[in-house]
């Protein structure tokens, strides 16, 4: 909510949010993010093309990944993640299909997901972010995407959105 709350009515980049949550709680999640950003907010279904100015959520158990064909589409692979689901998966198919260079932000969660896949954000010449300790819930998350050099800033959850939003205008004037 903190960092969609920065983004302004004409952002001209599409979000997508991967969020450790059952599905059963995601439109909840989706209502609440709703009340505080000014871009429209809804579940990603599969087959859905990512369009700038909107906010779209995983609301499955499953994966949620950018295809190379540059839909949204869940899949259950890779089984073994514990989990679901992973911001890996889509920051990966995000490196390796997007149409154009984004951001990727890591907030604050338990365990290292999210850490390989910021790094091959960053390797695909995206800019990465990682939420620093002092603001971060639960520091794993962040701190095992730090460790393996993924973020190129780390920053408090309040400066967060501000610099998703300057370093897309950025992009986007070029």
């Amino acid at each position: 909510a903190h960092v969609l709350s920065a983004f302004p009515r004409d952002f001209p980049a599409a979000v997508l949010i991967s969020q450790h949550i059952a599905a059963d709680f995601a439109p909840g999640l989706v209502q609440q993010l709703a009340t505080w950003c000014r871009l429209p907010v809804r579940p990603a279904k599969s087959g859905d093309v990512p369009q700038p100015g909107w906010v779209y959520v995983a609301v499955s158990n499953d994966h949620l990944e950018l295809s190379s064909d540059r839909l949204l589409r869940y899949t259950p692979t890779p089984r073994h993640s514990p989990y679901r689901p992973s911001v890996d998966v889509l920051f990966t198919s995000a490196a390796a299909h997007s149409a154009r260079l984004g951001v990727g932000a890591l907030l604050t969660g338990m365990g290292s997901d999210g850490a390989a896949g910021l790094l091959r954000l960053r390797s695909a010449g995206w800019h990465t972010i990682a939420q620093d300790e002092s603001t971060s819930i639960v520091f794993g998350m962040p701190k095992a995407a730090i460790e393996k050099r993924a973020a190129i800033e780390v920053l408090p959850l309040q400066h967060i959105g501000e610099s998703i939003v300057a370093k897309i205008l950025s992009q986007a004037r070029r």
